[in-house]
This record gives structure tokens, sequence and C-alpha cells, in this order.
């Protein structure tokens, strides 16, 4: 029993070290996350919304947030004409390079939410 608790131990202290250095990495590597929306929104939009911002909060605290823009009202964004936004977008960048998510997460974010926040961190560790 005593073996047990003390390899409870090691494993909870393990994964804390994991969520640590992946809050390091998110920090360190320049990743930006972004959803573009209309002014209108249905509920799947809002929660693509909400479960990306969930995603992020729960795999690196406060280190990557959602910059969440409407592109109905800041027309002008640089981002919009940089990677040809017309719809709802949820883009993941770093640098030059750019992870579109949008199809996964609207098939997911309602029915599967956790589906979609695990290719939301596996997403950002690869990048």
């Amino acid at each position: 029993m005593k073996t047990i608790r003390i390899f409870a131990v090691v494993l909870l202290l393990l994964a804390g070290v994991s969520n640590s250095e992946a809050q390091t990495n998110a920090k360190a590597s320049g990743v930006e996350v972004y959803y573009f929306h209309a002014t209108n929104r249905c509920v799947t939009c809002e929660a693509v919304e909400t479960v990306t911002k969930e995603a992020l909060k729960q795999h690196y605290g406060d280190l990557l947030t959602l910059k969440s823009i409407n592109r109905e009202e800041d027309k002008d964004n640089p981002l919009l004409k940089k990677h040809q936004i017309s719809g709802q977008t949820l883009l993941i960048l770093k640098g030059d390079k750019a992870v579109d998510l949008t199809t996964f997460a609207f098939m997911n974010a309602r029915t599967k939410p956790e589906k979609l926040k695990a290719k939301i961190k596996d997403t950002i560790e690869k990048m």
C-alpha cells in the first residue's frame, strides 16, 4: 500500500513538471491563437471560442490567450488580408506558419469538446 502511495505522488509530481514545461514552451515559442468571427454568432461559433479559451487556460495558464476578433467590426485588421479570412476561423500562428483548425473545431466544439482541447494542445506543442 505504501508503494502505491509513493508511486501516485511521483506520478502527480511528473504531471506537474510536464504541465510546467508545456507552459514555459508556449511562452517562449511565439505561438498566437486567433478566432475570427462575425457579429452574429450561432451556438457552435460561441462553443468554439469557449472551448478554445478553456483549452488554453487548462494547458498554458495565462501564457497563451485567445485573441477573438470580430472581422465585421475590425475590417482593417491586417491578419484578415494576410490569412485571407472571410468566415469564422480558428487559427494557431507561429511566425509565418499558420494552422487552421476551423473545420475540426466546428465538428467537435459542442459534441466532443475534450477532443478539440486535445487537438489544440497537440497543434501548439508541434509548433
